[in-house]
């Protein structure tokens, strides 16, 4: 008997003991992880938090970002390139992001729509028109629109709208004014749907 109470006692004492170890040991967990008191992650585009590459996060467009060609590279082809400085934690370069992907909607195919983000520019005195420190101005976001020749013809600063980024391109491709033209804009799933079923 007093040996079936001794394991009793003892018993009980390693269901405690491992009770306790249990607790520590989610306790830690939860700390480690950040579960504790935490909430979960979220991506906000009115703050100036870093929640990723802006362009994947708020514009949907993971293509951006590294971009195809360099500078030099849409330099030596005389392809007309729109150069985008910005910063992944800044608000306004966020809330940018979408007119960016839009610009490289229509003209991405003809243009080099190239990204830069303000930390990659190596600090030097002194830039050339094939490095892309040349055309940057200290603000972001930063838009420049160079023409095939390598000119630049736009120096946006800040958010600019779409509508003139897109003039100045319509210009460099000798394209029709947004107001003698059909707008351009993106045929939704359920159009495309119903013109399959019309015909």
């Amino acid at each position: 008997m007093r040996l079936l109470n001794l394991l009793r006692e003892r018993g009980t004492q390693f269901s405690k003991l491992l009770i306790r170890l249990c607790l520590i040991s989610l306790l830690s967990l939860s700390l480690s992880f950040g579960w504790w008191g935490m909430s979960p992650a979220t991506a906000n585009i009115d703050d100036d938090r870093l929640d990723g590459n802006i362009f994947v996060v708020y514009a949907g467009n993971g293509s951006l970002v590294p971009a195809k060609l360099s500078l030099k590279g849409s330099l030596d082809r005389k392809m007309p390139t729109v150069l985008v400085y910005y910063l992944d934690d800044s608000r306004d370069c966020k809330q940018f992001a979408i007119v960016v992907s839009r610009i490289q909607e229509f003209y991405g195919r003809a243009a080099n729509i190239l990204p830069i983000s303000v930390d990659a520019i190596p600090v030097k005195d002194t830039y050339t028109k094939e490095e892309p420190g040349y055309y940057y101005q200290d603000i972001i976001p930063q838009t420049v629109v160079l023409d095939g020749e390598g000119n630049k013809v736009f120096d946006g600063q800040g958010q600019v709208a779409y509508e003139a980024v897109d003039d100045v391109l319509r210009e460099v491709f000798d394209l029709l004014p947004r107001s003698e033209s059909v707008e351009l804009r993106r045929r939704t799933v359920n159009e495309f749907n119903d013109e399959l079923v019309e015909n």
